[in-house]
């Protein structure tokens, strides 16, 4: 596949969509196939997946349908990027706690469809863990047990993308997003870090963002690794209505309409509790989520206004 370097004021303006950022440079392909690099500012504010229009060295972001973000451990907002539809949340033996719940949450307020992989199923001691995730998850996002390393289940998963998603993996490091990528789109050969054997868990090695076309359908990005999944802008309200086993209560709604399933009365989850539906450790990350959220709503309402 061809690929060049966009020189300013050179042809008519094209549409394509960023398929790989570099930091300092964006690599754009066109509905030819063909794919230029266009130079950008660091922080120019672009990512995978935008569609965009390219005038010489300008590039002009066209409206997105939805993007990804999430706050890393520091405080620090990043963008994963844009225009995707679902978002496959990778597990594996000790990731950890809370963080599928936390980015199901997020990816339900963006707009998109979560999904849960968990990875390594060929290792004997990931089963019980595996089996425990399908029955906590089961009937509210679809699940997919596998193995990367001998392709056990990766069929499924593909046959799920091909209906023509676009998505990204996330996971704490060392859970395989890299080796998933390998095993779905092997053309790509993405470096695989090393994983200790005492702990399962690696150093991720990709540095550049990027997306792929599958080869039955469908396209993923490729992103640089994350160990948490802090929530952005994401109001205690749509935690309440987002988070995962909450289901139910569609059917059967709480007494009270912005219930936030603490102590109120008349509350269905209390109920689902005390019925064993949904865990006492589940119904601590929700509280943990909230927490989150409720704090976040605290402080932008302390944050002064800009006149």
């Amino acid at each position: 596949m061809s690929s060049k370097r966009c020189q300013s004021g050179e042809g008519s303006p094209v549409e394509g969509v960023i398929v790989s950022h570099f930091g300092v440079a964006v690599e754009v392909q066109v509905a030819d196939g063909e794919r230029m690099m266009v130079r950008v500012k660091r922080n120019s504010g672009h990512v995978v997946g935008d569609r965009v229009v390219v005038r010489g060295e300008v590039l002009d972001r066209l409206e997105r349908r939805s993007e990804l973000r999430r706050r890393d451990a520091r405080g620090g907002v990043h963008l994963v990027a844009a225009n995707l539809d679902v978002l496959g949340i990778v597990l594996a033996p000790l990731s950890p706690p809370g963080f599928a719940d936390r980015a199901i949450v997020a990816a339900r307020a963006a707009g998109l469809e979560p999904f849960l992989i968990f990875n390594k199923c060929d290792l004997p001691e990931a089963v019980p863990s595996a089996e425990e995730a399908e029955r906590t998850y089961r009937g509210t996002v679809p699940f997919f047990a596998l193995s990367a390393a001998t392709g056990q289940g990766i069929e499924a998963l593909a046959s799920f993308l091909k209906e023509g998603h676009r998505g990204v993996f996330v996971g704490s490091t060392g859970v395989g997003k890299s080796s998933l990528m390998n095993a779905l789109c092997p053309d790509i050969n993405l470096k695989v870090g090393e994983v200790s054997e005492h702990r399962w868990l690696g150093r991720h090695t990709t540095t550049v963002s990027s997306l792929h076309a599958l080869p039955g359908g469908g396209e993923l990005v490729d992103t640089p690794g994350f160990r948490d999944f802090g929530l952005v802008d994401i109001s205690s309200s749509e935690v309440a209505e987002h988070f995962p086993g909450f289901e139910s209560l569609d059917c059967r709604p709480c007494r009270f309409r912005n219930c936030r399933h603490r102590k109120e009365p008349g509350c269905e989850v209390a109920a689902l509790v005390e019925a064993g539906r949904l865990s006492a450790e589940r119904y601590r990350n929700y509280l943990a989520i909230l927490d989150e959220a409720e704090a976040a709503e605290d402080e932008a309402l302390r944050r002064p206004r800009r006149k």
